[in-house]
């Protein structure tokens, strides 16, 4: 009697038998052979684009995995989907597009994995709403998978500093405060992005692929190469190899996805002074892992968790000098002997993630990874505040020098665009606390990042004695006193929604508060008289996710 080949458990339904002939009809067509058609068939799941230098790379790198996949047995068959970048789309309508495909990226991989019944999949990430998408899908699927990340771009050089995305952003706030000329924010902006490749601090792609390493769904080493690197190619051999393994073994996402891998993952964050929108990302991939997990865990993972990396922008490195350090299984095994991370959780390699790093190997005096005995600062990066201005929480960064205690007077806008008028036209000064509502998952919708409105602040000098809050985000690369992800946001009447221009604002983040001066009654009584605004999309897909998407303390993820 024939035995059924678990490998080929899912695409056997559809390829095998009499009655699929039509089905390999249409592969024979696409160039299959009854011969490819009799192994497990593996999904690659491709994000590239040409329309932004992050995923540009990952066309070429499909064709490394699909040799690793047909070498280990299998036979790869890639579909492509979207991908949003950030950073064009930064202070613009478009850039509510960017967390909005974060969903529809996840639903894309799931329906093309469930509808051609694929056996196992390798998803190729790299802008940053697409790391925590895969990540999203394959927890749903729960099929063998590996998730490859494209790599870091390589620093620009400009009068012998490295330089960022973030650095661009920045000088355009210095050039709004008559700080540099028109040469010289060309002279930037025409040498921060030398090529392919992710933006190039710990801002949120690093972060999340940082994450993914420690969280157990990226192959452990696989992240630090770069983008244009010729050992990424050889990572994305070995993703193809290793997903026939964990196919063979059955090994899958949700059992590598444990509650104690997501706080490996949050202490990656925390402790590489990573982006705040690892919060959302976590939060929502916990959600499909059907792992509990709340903003009060950030809090006390972050809280226990040193900054052992100096990582712009909140220290001094990019992500590459994390590469040439000895790369993120450093910062992981410098985590496991500090008693930071569970080293007993699994890896996509099938190993442990304190096996994959037993024998990491230090570049002689580099200055990138500290210890957690010796770190940059005691405790990490991501706050979480609360307060009668967030009773369900809000995000702030603190891995740089931004100020810890600020009390000023709230300056109200109604949405980014508004703001950026008047910090342009240099009306902002020390003291203000400028608020940005309406701008969260459903007041969008979308929660557009702020970067342009935190550089320009930055970049006028004004990091230290200016903050920001908002029920929108911020981008990984902000500096300085940030505060983002309100909820509940104003769209829904939250707090923030009966600021008024003048209010005094408080943001203590020692003692995890936002706070307005306010009267609770006062307070009350302005909520009561409150009415929602229309929504600004009455039809088509943003108007969709509005009506779908909850709160940012969820994770901001779409439900029916």
């Amino acid at each position: 009697m024939h035995t059924p080949d678990p490998t080929r458990a899912r695409s056997s339904v559809v390829v095998d038998g009499r009655d699929r002939a039509a089905a390999r009809s249409f592969y024979h067509a696409a160039g299959f052979s009854d011969e490819d058609l009799a192994k497990p068939l593996v999904l690659i799941a491709n994000t590239w684009t040409d329309a932004m230098p992050c995923n540009f790379g990952l066309r070429a790198l499909a064709d490394h995995v699909k040799a690793g996949v047909r070498d280990a047995g299998g036979t790869p068959m890639e579909f492509n989907t979207i991908a949003i970048s950030d950073g064009i789309t930064m202070g613009t309508e478009g850039m509510k597009a960017s967390l909005i495909s974060r969903e529809l990226i996840a639903d894309s991989i799931e329906l093309v994995a469930r509808g051609y019944g694929f056996d196992a999949i390798v998803a190729l990430v790299a802008c940053d709403k697409t790391i925590p998408a895969a990540g999203m899908a394959l927890l749903r699927l729960d099929v063998p998978a590996v998730v490859l990340y494209g790599g870091s771009i390589a620093p620009g050089r400009y009068r012998d500093r490295d330089l960022t995305i973030g650095d661009v952003f920045e000088a355009i706030g210095a050039h709004a405060a008559g700080k540099i000329d028109d040469a010289e924010l060309k002279a930037i902006e025409n040498a921060a992005c030398p090529g392919a490749g992710a933006c190039g601090g710990q801002f949120t792609a690093n972060t999340m692929a940082t994450a993914f390493e420690f969280l157990g769904l990226s192959l452990v080493g696989s992240a630090s190469p770069g983008a244009t690197d010729p050992r990424k190619e050889r990572e994305g051999y070995r993703a193809g190899k290793a997903v026939m393994e964990l196919l063979r073994s059955g090994l899958t996402p949700r059992r590598i996805a444990t509650r104690e891998a997501f706080e490996n993952a949050i202490a990656a964050a925390a402790g590489t002074g990573g982006s705040t929108n690892s919060v959302l990302h976590l939060l929502a991939m916990a959600r499909e892992a059907g792992v509990p997990l709340t903003l009060d865990d950030f809090e006390r993972v972050s809280e226990r968790t040193p900054i052992i990396a100096s990582l712009r922008p909140g220290g001094e490195f990019v992500a590459l000098d994390v590469d040439h350090a000895g790369g993120i299984q450093l910062i992981a095994k410098r985590m496991l002997d500090g008693g930071l991370i569970d080293g007993t959780t699994l890896t996509s390699s099938g190993r442990t993630l304190g096996d994959e790093v037993a024998n990491v190997r230090e570049t002689p005096g580099q200055r990138v990874i500290a210890t957690a005995e010796r770190p940059f600062k005691p405790t990490g990066g991501i706050k979480i505040l609360r307060g009668n201005l967030a009773p369900d929480g809000a995000v702030v960064k603190v891995a740089g020098h931004e100020p810890l205690l600020l009390k000023g007077r709230a300056r109200v806008f109604e949405r980014e665009e508004d703001a950026m008028h008047v910090i342009d036209a240099r009306e902002i000064v020390p003291g203000d606390i400028v608020v940005i509502r309406y701008e969260g998952p459903k007041g969008g919708p979308g929660m557009r990042e702020m970067l342009g409105v935190t550089a320009a602040i930055v970049g006028q000098g004004l990091g230290e004695s200016v903050a920001l809050l908002t029920d929108g985000r911020f981008s990984g690369a902000t500096r300085g006193l940030m505060v983002g992800h309100v909820a509940p946001e104003a769209f829904v009447g939250g707090p923030i929604a009966a600021l008024r221009d003048g209010d005094t604002i408080t943001i203590d983040v020692a003692a995890g508060r936002v706070d307005v001066d306010v009267p609770e009654s006062e307070l009350a009584e302005r909520l009561r008289s409150w009415r929602a605004p229309q929504p600004r999309y009455a039809h088509g897909v943003f108007a969709k996710y509005a009506a779908l998407v909850s709160s940012a303390a969820e994770g901001a993820v779409t439900r029916p």
